[in-house]
Formats: structure tokens, C-alpha cells, sequence
């Protein structure tokens, strides 16, 4: 069977895989995303380029495609309908036991490629906790670097467009039109923050927020500003920017 979707193995298959496979979990998110994008935009973007970066370079590297992780660390959007979270003590433990699962077979590195920003900090934890109890090689890697973790942002979003704005709804007009409702788009842009050189999204000071802190409808950022055109660019970039990271991840040894 000409495969690279773990889950599509037999359990003796996995058994004879190569030690230097690597196995990719997508992590998305089941949230609000304002009123004009679909609750699983995150998981969307991170399943989709998950198994498109796997298939493109899965033989070159070893790449194994574990099946999604949907619903995680959702709860600064818990207020609204249709948001699945998980707590954060839930999300940890099922990761590692996930991890548990994959250090129970030949392969010895597991990435995450985690489509939502609020899973990163407790991803990187739990990277680290893996490591010293199973001796798993671990990473996170993410579609492209989420601007409240330091990524960039379109300057027209002020560096406020974390959410529902106008890259990520480029995005879904490139991967998924038929989920998008233009028409329901609204600019939401806490211009507040805009002059804050340490404590904003992304900055040397962080700070806790919910996504209706800012506005009413969720969305952070310039929805308005979204095309297809730029999506597809920008999707371009992020499987360019994967294929260069697993390359990377394929001859990564510790240094012991």
C-alpha cells in the first residue's frame, strides 16, 4: 500500500518503520474565528498543509502523518457558540500520551505542526516534558510563525491581526471559498494598542486576553483586506518554508 498516513498501516508495518522516520501530528483548533470564517479555519490550514508538505517531500525525509489533533487549547474563545477547547491540563496530558503512543514504535522524532497560537506555549512544554521521559527528538513548527508569537503582521492590521484578519482569511479563500462569508467581514483593529512598544501582541511583554476583549464579533484584525490571490501566495510560502524545515528536522541529532 503506497501510504504515508500512519494510521492506514498495519500494526507490523509500523513495527518495521525506520528509526530516522518522523512522525507529523497536525494540531488545528475547533474556534470562533469571527463571523465571516469557519470554526475549524485553524485545523483547516494545519491538516491541509500537513499532508500536502508529506506528500510532497515524505519520501526524501521519512515522514509519517499521524491522524489530527482538533480540539485543543481553545478557551480565550470559549465564550463563543461552537467552540471546542480543551484546559490546559487536559491538552498536556493527551499530547503525551500521544507522544507515548509514537515513542512506542521504531520512530524516533515526532513534530507538531500546530495551526493555532494558543496552543504554542503549552506545545513547547510539553515538546520538552517528551523528551526527558521517552527520549523522543521533538519540535513545533507551525504554518507560518503566528504574530502574538513574534510573526510578522500586514502593517495595515497595526500588528493586531492575530485572528480572523486578513492573512488567515486569505487562507481559507485559497483553500476553502465555499466556507467564507466576505460579505459578513468587518474590520476589527484595536488601534489602542498600536502605539505599545513592549506590551502588545508578539512583544517582549505578553499579556492574558480573550478575543472578545478587543470587539464583538472576534475578530482581530482586517478581514477586508483578504483575497484569494494572496492566500495562494502565502500557502506557497508556508509549504516552501515546511519543506525547508523538515530537511532540517531529517539530519537534526542532539549533540550527545
Amino acid at each position: 500500500m503506497n501510504t504515508r498516513r500512519l494510521a492506514e498501516l498495519t500494526s507490523p508495518a509500523v513495527a518495521a518503520l525506520p528509526a530516522h522516520g518522523i512522525a507529523v501530528l497536525p494540531v488545528g483548533a475547533i474556534e470562533q474565528h469571527g463571523p465571516h470564517l469557519p470554526l475549524v479555519t485553524d485545523l483547516l490550514v494545519a491538516e491541509t498543509l500537513a499532508a500536502d508538505a508529506v506528500a510532497a517531500h515524505g519520501d526524501e525525509h521519512e515522514l509519517w502523518l499521524l491522524p489530527s489533533l482538533a480540539c485543543t487549547k481553545s478557551n480565550e474563545h470559549a465564550w463563543a457558540a461552537g467552540t471546542l477547547w480543551l484546559g490546559a491540563a487536559t491538552l498536556m496530558a493527551v499530547v503525551h500520551d500521544l507522544g507515548r503512543s509514537v515513542a512506542n514504535t521504531p520512530l524516533r522524532k515526532l513534530v507538531f505542526l500546530n495551526g493555532h497560537g494558543g496552543n504554542s506555549a503549552l506545545l513547547n512544554v510539553c515538546a520538552r516534558e517528551l523528551r526527558l521521559d521517552f527520549g523522543l527528538a521533538t519540535f513545533v513548527m507551525h504554518p507560518s510563525l503566528p504574530p502574538d508569537q513574534g510573526g510578522a503582521s500586514p502593517a495595515e492590521e497595526l500588528g493586531t491581526g492575530i485572528h480572523g484578519g486578513k492573512d488567515e482569511t486569505s487562507l481559507v479563500l485559497h483553500l476553502r471559498p465555499d466556507l467564507v462569508r466576505m460579505d459578513l467581514a468587518t474590520r476589527n483593529v484595536p488601534e489602542q494598542l498600536a502605539g505599545f512598544e513592549h506590551v502588545r501582541f508578539g512583544g517582549p511583554v505578553s499579556f492574558g486576553w480573550s478575543s472578545d476583549d478587543f470587539g464583538t464579533d472576534g475578530t482581530l484584525g482586517d478581514p477586508t483586506l483578504a483575497t484569494a490571490e494572496h492566500g495562494a501566495a502565502l500557502y506557497a510560502g508556508m509549504l516552501r518554508q515546511a519543506g525547508q524545515a523538515f530537511a532540517e528536522i531529517a539530519r537534526f541529532a542532539h549533540g550527545r
